[in-house]
């Protein structure tokens, strides 16, 4: 993260704890969140998952929507006991924007494309596993991407919308941030 946006970070979160928050109901919830807005469609041929500089990546107005992210949940009063984001820059990028703790969950990256489409079927069952076995009693947060998000619970999310779901992979609700 640049000195740039480490400030806006700063200053973020400076004014939010100031805003009021109305209480949130739920817990023990699962929040997908699709990665905020990161212009395009798949990544250029040239991507490399260790060089953010040949992917696909959150844009200004990506980077302004993944704060709102992070001040939904203050908003709300949501207790999250858990970040997990993909290895994808700009879901990363989206996490480190909105809570910025998380950590990186192969099970929560694209198969979109060559040659990723191989793990798909590998991938999925074991973030089903992973889901299941939570012992979370509050919530955890998934940072993933579209086509995580539907072949998980078949919707089809907006850059940076929200879905939360318990562990039976039902839809409790669905917010779009933007």
């Amino acid at each position: 993260m640049n000195k740039k946006n480490f400030l806006l970070l700063l200053i973020f979160l400076f004014f939010s704890f100031f805003l009021n928050a109305n209480t949130f109901e739920k817990t023990n919830s699962i929040y997908l969140i699709r990665h905020a807005l990161a212009p395009g469609n798949g990544d250029p041929d040239n991507f490399n998952l260790s060089d953010c500089s040949t992917q696909r990546n959150l844009n200004a107005t990506g980077i302004l929507q993944s704060f709102k992210i992070g001040q939904f949940f203050i908003d709300n009063e949501i207790v999250i006991d858990n970040v997990y984001s993909s290895q994808w820059c700009r879901c990363k990028d989206t996490a480190s924007f909105a809570f910025m703790d998380y950590e990186e969950l192969s099970y929560l990256n694209s198969f979109y494309s060559q040659p990723f489409i191989l793990n798909k079927d590998v991938q999925m069952k074991d973030l089903k596993k992973f889901i299941f076995n939570l012992k979370s009693t509050n919530n955890v947060v998934f940072v993933t991407h579209y086509v995580v998000i539907a072949e998980l619970i078949n919707y089809f999310p907006e850059s940076g919308e929200i879905i939360e779901i318990d562990k039976n992979m039902n839809i409790l609700n669905t917010f779009k941030i933007k």
